[in-house]
C-alpha cells in the first residue's frame, strides 16, 4: 500500500491528475483485502491492484470518468457474476477520487 501512494506522490509531483481506488470493505472471501490501493494517472498509467485481476478493468474505466468530471464515486463489484459490474453508488460516498492539480 505504501508504494501505491510513493507512486502517487510521483505522478502528481511530474504534474499527473491522479485516481486512487481503494478497496473499504469486502464480503465473503476477496482477492484484495480492505486497504487494497490502485493508482490510475491522466496519462493511462496504472499502478498498484484491487483484486486479483477480475475488476481492475472496469476500476480503470471508472477512474478515467473521475479523472475527467472530477466527481468521486463509490463502486461495488459482485463477484457472483461473470463479468465485473461496477455500480456507481451514492455519490456523497467518496472512495474513488482525484488527487493532483
Amino acid at each position: 500500500m505504501k508504494d501505491v501512494v510513493e507512486q502517487v506522490d510521483r505522478w502528481v509531483a511530474r504534474g499527473d491528475r491522479v485516481a486512487l481506488a481503494t478497496v473499504v470493505g469486502v464480503r465473503r472471501s476477496a482477492p484484495g483485502p480492505p486497504g487494497s490501493k490502485m493508482a490510475i494517472n491522466d496519462r493511462g498509467e496504472v499502478y498498484g491492484a484491487v483484486s486479483g485481476g477480475c475488476v481492475e478493468g472496469a476500476v480503470v474505466e471508472a477512474a478515467e470518468r473521475v479523472l475527467g468530471d472530477g466527481d468521486p464515486l463509490l463502486l461495488s463489484y459482485r463477484g457472483d457474476q461473470r463479468r465485473a459490474p461496477v455500480l456507481p453508488r451514492d455519490r456523497g460516498e467518496r472512495a474513488l477520487g482525484t488527487h493532483g492539480s
